[in-house]
């Protein structure tokens, strides 16, 4: 990913070159978050035609935000999502439906 790095988590072990590689047919985001209690931290990146497009975004402050701002609103915006006053990208498009992995691959079955 050039110059940019994800430290000590999120896209390592040349998953990003995959990322990179899929992009080639659309844009395609990575996006990671852990919240307890409302704090937090969010990392995302989007590829597109093959290369990074934006980011990574890092916001590993475990304090509030903005969401406007978030890595994750930033990468969704840039996939094309958009929101209504009142609420984020991600709210927008129904991703805060469920909280952990487990519920939602519990919803896909």
């Amino acid at each position: 990913m050039g110059e940019k790095t994800w430290g000590s988590g999120g896209c390592q072990g040349g998953f990003d070159a995959l990322l990179a590689q899929w992009s080639a047919a659309g844009p395609i985001a990575y996006a990671e978050a852990e919240y307890f209690r409302g704090a937090g931290e969010q990392r995302a990146a989007v590829w597109a035609e093959g290369s990074l497009a934006l980011g990574p975004l890092d916001k590993p402050t475990k304090k509030r935000f903005w969401r406007a701002v978030s890595p994750v609103s930033q990468a969704l915006r840039r996939l094309g999502a958009r929101r209504s006053p009142g609420e984020d990208e991600f709210e927008a498009l129904g991703l805060d439906r469920h909280r952990t992995n487990e519920d939602w691959i519990s919803s896909a079955c």
